[in-house]
């Protein structure tokens, strides 16, 4: 076991803490695809504690941004743990390399049945962090799962938007029809090959007049900052055809109805502040929060080389709503 386990440390895209134990654990959400997740806990702390369900960014693993931020908040006190998608990373789910508004969101209940059996976790104190495009899953979980008690969202993607209105809704209906053309005819082409075309991962190499946020994500995915031979994003991305369902199902329809605790997270400088800021503008009682850090950029916040990742607001408002 402590060979494998340690082989599991080593893999991931930051330091390991001596203050957690890390254990990989299995759980099956309600299509029947085994989720695999990195459990992190407190050393010396009794249960039943306060638990996290952790994943994101959209294209990445759990040994990347989501574990680390699952360590930091196990370090304070939580159990959490950091899973994979369905069809990514070490989980399961055929046809490799397919995101869905639906199973996405399932994807984190599924993680909190599996925290609500656990006799070290207090069923009634469970809460959920998305980073980037599993922010817009995590409040679409908040709005269809009563037993989310807090949601943290950082750097949010509404990734239904922006596939169905491109980036800033620069997109016409026009642009949406050519769009579905396009894929449409891909899904002809995988059903002939038996084989789903992959869009590619972060741009590489690096055109010079990539827009800053692209060099960002390069910075991150494609250098041994936050490479991960299992992330999408670092290797050949999402099947292509991934983006039919997020064309034609708005992920935030019942946001507005979410009645549990809300932060919400994003850079100052990050091009995608506006998807945090709109929805945050749908969320309705007193318990909704929206923070936006000062000079961050979308990125900064997927791992803590700027030193902006907001911990202590994050443990606070926990802390505060899970209680």
């Amino acid at each position: 076991m402590m060979t494998h386990m340690q082989a599991q440390e080593n893999e991931k895209t930051f330091a390991p803490s001596d203050r957690v134990t890390v254990e990989r654990v299995e759980f099956k959400n309600r299509f029947g695809i085994t989720l695999v997740a990195d459990l992190y806990k407190p050393k010396g702390v009794e249960g039943p504690m306060p638990a996290l369900a952790v994943s994101g960014p959209f294209g990445a693993v759990k040994e990347q941004s989501s574990g680390l931020y699952a360590q930091t908040m196990a370090e304070r006190g939580f159990l959490t743990i950091a899973f994979d998608p369905s069809y990514t990373g070490e989980s399961g789910g055929e046809p490799r390399y397919v995101a869905s508004p639906d199973i996405n969101t399932e994807d984190f209940s599924a993680a909190v049945d599996f925290l609500s059996l656990r006799s070290d976790v207090d069923p009634e104190r469970i809460g959920i962090i998305g980073i980037c495009g599993w922010g817009g899953m995590a409040l679409n979980a908040a709005a269809v799962d009563t037993r989310i008690k807090a949601t943290v969202t950082v750097t949010m993607y509404d990734m239904s938007r922006v596939t169905a209105n491109g980036y800033f809704d620069a997109m016409d209906a026009d642009g949406r029809y050519e769009l579905r053309r396009k894929l449409n005819a891909q899904r002809t082409e995988d059903a002939r090959k038996g084989v789903a075309a992959r869009a590619g991962g972060v741009v590489d190499p690096l055109p010079a007049d990539a827009p800053q946020f692209v060099k960002d994500y390069y910075d991150y995915y494609k250098t041994p900052r936050g490479y991960h031979k299992r992330s999408l994003n670092s290797n050949e991305g999402w099947n292509v055809t991934s983006s039919l369902s997020f064309l034609n199902m708005p992920l935030l329809a019942y946001s507005n109805e979410i009645r549990s605790a809300v932060l919400m997270i994003h850079g100052e400088k990050a091009h995608s502040r506006y998807f945090s800021e709109d929805a945050f503008k749908k969320l309705t009682g007193n318990n909704k929060e929206l923070m936006i850090i000062p000079g961050a950029s979308h990125v900064d916040l997927y791992d803590n080389q700027a030193g902006v990742i907001p911990y202590d607001k994050i443990e606070t408002f926990f802390r505060t709503y899970l209680k």
